[in-house]
């Protein structure tokens, strides 16, 4: 099992910027990756950063974001400590949804297409971002 603890999560005016932290702990395994997911009530979770921490029981760096939210979002990762981050700027109203972590331990596909909600068997309890003037 692995436990998710989210943090950053609050209310900004649009423009503002805000980071998201996630922290990993629990059961290891030789594959493992971690996103943020966010959703707005009647909506999908959408996928929006993933960080590869480990393939095959050797370190991984990958990272990428969601091609929506390239150029305002950008996604970090410390694999030792099992960590992925969040930075958003530039955020609009829309961006306004729960933000979830989640893990996957699955090997993942060969282009790293990791952006499904079926990639994942953790999840965290979700941190809401409002973005309102």
């Amino acid at each position: 099992q692995v436990q998710l603890v989210e943090s950053g999560g609050g209310s900004v005016q649009p423009g503002g910027s805000l980071r998201l932290s996630c922290v990993a702990s629990g059961s290891t395994y030789s594959s493992f990756y971690l996103a943020w997911f966010r959703q707005t009530p009647g909506k999908e979770r959408e996928g929006a950063a993933v960080a590869v921490i480990a393939i095959a029981s050797r370190p991984a760096h990958i990272t990428y974001v969601a091609d929506s939210m390239k150029g305002r979002f950008t996604v970090s990762k410390d694999n030792a400590k099992r960590t992925i981050e969040l930075q958003m700027n530039s955020l609009l109203p829309e961006d306004s949804a729960m933000y979830y972590c989640a893990a996957g331990n699955r090997r993942p596909p060969p282009d790293y297409s990791l952006l499904r909600t079926d990639d994942y068997n953790f999840w965290g309890q979700g941190t809401q971002v409002t973005v309102s003037a």
